[in-house]
């Protein structure tokens, strides 16, 4: 067994260094694993106490103008059924989630041009019309700071885009070139001066990453100090140029959570579904490693199965209400419970309760 001695000390000072990180990412000796989880959890619930967060998921778009090369729903991907949701239909999903509880929503799409800024602003300013008490988080990619500020002005809390990779070389393997690195990280800057509860993340198993990458991701991470990471393992989809890439770690993807979950405590972390596609119990073992939000999917069961990132995609078939009942039943066998509220970050709590943003 692993020394725990590098755990305590990422307990205490929030921190280590680049060698000792990549001894803890690296090491899959089961004790050390679970003392890594228990500290993760301790820290979560002294903040969180047992809470997990649900939001809302409404993917409403599966067009992108964007060739990502991992991505399923990449622009020159023929093979994709392409839809995209009305805004009456985007806010029928908001009104049946609000219906089973929801307090948060989470509009994800790919970067449509359809959607300007105009069509996004009319449908966030609808949402908090109907449901004031709620928060807007945004998923839609790259825009310019401009178009983050109306969005922001019109209500949108939160924002979440993935940086992919904090390392130039592999965000470029990943990427074509109109697609710029640099960009990305503007992005990422612009929303949180806007004021944005803002999220950013990465792949883990990745085609070509390195625990190098991994190590500047983590670094990325402490300095931007985002309010949400979102990890999850890399899945191959079919008609993409990774399709026989194997899939990302499970193991290295909660020893990931459980890491960041040290590093920045307040920190809000999905379960995610891809960690529930890879693994049946991943979601269940996010929560264990220190994750606190769960993310149902609130689209039309008639659109699910065409917005596939990746390969095998879990939870394309149920009802929503369904879907939460399951969810709700597994999260409580973990000795965890399913929080209806917003489930903002603490440092924005008091602000969102005086002034309602």
């Amino acid at each position: 067994m692993k020394n725990t001695d590098l755990i305590d000390r990422l307990l205490k000072n929030r921190n280590l260094t680049d060698e000792e990180l990549t001894g803890v990412l690296l090491c899959d000796d089961l004790k050390f694993n679970e003392y890594l989880f228990e500290q993760a959890r301790k820290v979560r619930e002294e903040i969180y106490g047992r809470d997990v967060f649900i939001r809302g998921l409404i993917e409403f778009t599966n067009y992108c103008r964007n060739n990502c090369y991992y991505c399923g729903i990449r622009r020159e991907n023929s093979n994709v059924l392409r839809y995209r949701l009305s805004e009456e239909e985007i806010i029928a999903c908001s009104d049946m989630g609000y219906e089973l509880g929801f307090r948060t929503f989470v509009l994800q799409g790919g970067e449509d041009p359809y959607f300007t800024d105009e069509r996004i602003v009319s449908i966030v300013k609808k949402i908090k019309e109907h449901h004031p008490d709620t928060a807007v988080t945004l998923s839609i990619g790259e825009r310019e700071r401009e178009s983050y500020q109306k969005f922001y002005d019109a209500g949108a809390d939160r924002y979440l885009l993935r940086h992919e990779t904090a390392d130039k070389s592999h965000y470029e393997m990943l990427h074509p070139s109109d697609m710029s690195y640099e960009h990305r990280m503007k992005c990422l800057k612009d929303l949180q001066e806007i004021g944005f509860q803002t999220g950013c993340g990465m792949m883990t198993g990745s085609p070509g990453q390195t625990i190098d990458n991994l190590i500047c991701d983590l670094r990325f991470i402490q300095r931007f100090k985002p309010e949400m990471v979102g990890m999850g393992p890399f899945i191959p989809h079919h008609d993409t140029k990774y399709a026989d890439h194997e899939p990302g770690n499970v193991g290295m993807t909660l020893r990931l959570l459980s890491v960041v979950r040290l590093m920045l405590p307040e920190v809000l972390l999905p379960a995610t579904t891809a960690l529930g596609t890879v693994d049946p119990h991943g979601r269940e073992k996010g929560l264990m490693a220190g994750a606190n939000v769960v993310m149902p999917n609130l689209s039309p069961v008639s659109v699910r199965k065409k917005y596939q990132l990746y390969d095998n995609k879990i939870c394309t078939g149920d009802e929503a209400a369904e879907c939460i009942r399951c969810m709700s039943e597994r999260i409580e066998r973990t000795g965890y419970r399913i929080k209806t509220d917003r489930g903002d970050h603490v440092r924005y709590r008091e602000g969102c309760e005086n002034d309602g943003k």
